[in-house]
């Protein structure tokens, strides 16, 4: 299931990495590890943030996906449904809005 994993990054870690050199690895190691279809960077709410599109088979995986964010930046991790046009064609909106009149 194609999902978006909105995150939420404080000043601190980042900072820190950012100072010592070593943000760029790190970040790479887990864009590596997790690998996201697509990567966003923007701001979010005066910090820093991600968007990432993420597939996931299972429920299972969100624990791989959110872990490094948490472990290494102390982020908050926001999962959501997403669809493409397809996806939505195939929901069947025709038949749920007859059916819910």
């Amino acid at each position: 299931m194609r999902m978006l994993l909105n995150i939420r990054i404080p000043h601190e870690p980042f900072n820190t990495f950012v100072r010592e050199g070593t943000v760029g690895e790190v970040m790479a190691r887990i864009l590596e590890e997790t690998k996201p279809e697509a990567a966003y960077f923007t701001e979010q709410n005066g910090a820093r943030g991600a968007v990432l599109v993420v597939n996931l088979d299972d429920p299972s995986g969100i624990p791989a996906l959110a872990e490094p964010w948490f472990l290494k930046f102390n982020a908050d991790c926001e999962f959501r449904i997403a669809m493409v046009a397809e996806d939505l064609r195939k929901a069947g909106l025709e038949n749920l809005g007859s059916k819910w009149k």
